[in-house]
């Protein structure tokens, strides 16, 4: 399987990304090299290797989850310029619900 620039355009512009040619270019060259490894490795064959979920022999490098009381709504929105309903409002980034408006 192949990419193509057209493919990597489409992405970039549902990503709001905007790429000169060079870069579209290189983008899909890399993107082109990145899929090839991929298929490679769906060749490999893992038959009789066993499942490893972890790698070494801790179980858990995380601090304990422990409930912390957090700071008032009315806090943390004195420093926020705009808010609407309790909530802070924030620029749109989509026009009338629509990608790539």
């Amino acid at each position: 399987m192949s990419i193509t620039k057209e493919e990597i355009q489409r992405v970039a512009q549902l990503s709001k990304l905007t790429f000169s040619d060079a870069d579209l270019e290189l983008y899909t060259e890399q993107m082109g090299k990145i899929i090839a490894m991929m298929e490679k490795l769906e060749n490999v064959d893992t038959e009789g290797v066993p499942f490893t979920s972890n790698v070494t022999e801790r179980v858990s490098v995380l601090r304990e989850d422990n409930v912390l009381t957090g700071e008032s709504r009315e806090e943390l929105l004195k420093n926020v310029p705009e808010t609407e309903d309790g909530f802070i409002k924030v620029p749109a980034i989509m026009d009338n619900g629509e990608v790539g408006a």
